[in-house]
């Protein structure tokens, strides 16, 4: 069952970030902290939306585009427009539905879902309500629970496993502090295991190989960074690169992941996939990101806003006006089709 979005709020509602203000009028100021804020002086946080207003479009005219298709495949997984979901915990606490809510909106839009491992439904109830595709975002405290997490995935019909990188221990979350704000201790993929709020994630380099051998599922590293570390990851046999990093709530001073994409899609070289994330809030920045060689986006923090303000509905129109915006963009820039989207259509700054 869909939350509605209250009909006096429609007409306003024309953008991602209009729906930001209203979920945070609906939310308490300790849980929107937790999801907006960013880690130590938020850095990071702010230079993630600063980095797209340095690249400008160069548009080119007289191309016919009374067509725009904008449907690609993300390791095999056909999806109408290249805006997925990405792994964001906790959603229980936007919306009484939490995940299960959220995941009924990638049916209606093509799109796919990636789910947290602290997410507040466990994966198979969440997985049984999905109206399309989905993968799994794995942070486990030991081999154990790698492995039954794995292979309870593998079992739901999870396409995919995303391993998180970037977080060894959690990031320091200043705002969420004052707040005095707590998550909650219950994480429903563990049923009620003492696992408390400062559970982190230590895989290796050395413990892929292992990974690998618990499934058959492609296996996608996010909160990769460097060039270093993507030629690692394909030296490693990884499917696919998330460039990510954690929308600001990691390290502070990480440069925004649009001014590395370059550089790990160069180290690439075509041998993985390679995703993005972190930021993307117009249809303009999911464009300069392709242009840069991601083959798809993955946005967070919208879809929790949406969910706050419209559960099911509100997740579904933040996709919806994401992909509008890109369909028009790659209109007004005379690039009818993915395939026609590269670096030429970028001013980079000098």
């Amino acid at each position: 069952m869909t939350e509605s979005i209250p009909p006096c709020m429609t007409m306003e509602l024309v953008n991602v970030f209009d729906y930001e203000n209203l979920a945070k009028m609906r939310m308490d100021p300790g849980t929107w902290a937790y999801f907006a804020g960013g880690s130590d002086d938020e850095v990071t946080l702010r230079a993630n939306r600063r980095a797209f207003e340095r690249v400008q479009l160069r548009p080119r005219m007289l191309v016919d585009v009374s067509v725009i298709n904008m449907q690609t495949s993300v390791i095999g997984t056909p999806v109408n427009m290249p805006i997925l979901i990405a792994p964001v915990g906790f959603q229980g606490l936007a919306h009484p539905n939490g995940e299960c809510a959220t995941v009924r909106a990638i049916g209606p839009t093509g799109s796919l879902m990636v789910v947290s491992t602290f997410a507040s439904r466990a994966l198979e109830e969440i997985a049984q309500v999905a109206t399309g595709p989905l993968w799994f975002q794995l942070s486990a405290p030991d081999r154990m629970w790698t492995e039954r997490l794995v292979q309870r995935a593998e079992y739901a019909g999870y396409r995919a496993i995303v391993v998180t990188v970037d977080a060894p221990r959690n990031g320091n979350k200043e705002r969420v502090t004052r707040q005095g704000f707590h998550l909650p201790t219950y994480k429903a993929n563990f049923g009620n295991e003492p696992l408390g709020n400062n559970f982190t994630s230590l895989p290796t380099w050395d413990s892929l190989a292992w990974l690998r051998s618990l499934t058959s599922l492609a296996i996608v590293l996010k909160g990769i960074l460097t060039a270093e570390d993507a030629h690692l990851a394909v030296e490693h046999g990884m499917d696919g690169i998330i460039v990510s990093n954690h929308g600001g709530r990691q390290l502070d001073g990480v440069p925004p992941t649009l001014e590395v994409l370059t550089e790990i899609v160069e180290a690439v070289n075509g041998r993985c996939e390679v995703y993005i994330d972190s930021g993307f809030r117009r249809g303009t920045d999911v464009l300069k990101a392709l242009a840069l060689g991601a083959r798809a986006v993955l946005v967070g923090r919208p879809v929790i806003w949406g969910l706050a303000v419209g559960g099911t509905d509100g997740v579904i129109s933040i996709l919806e006006m994401l992909g509008a915006e890109l369909e028009q963009a790659m209109a007004l820039a005379g690039r009818p089709t993915l395939n026609d989207i590269d670096h030429t259509l970028l001013k980079m700054p000098s």
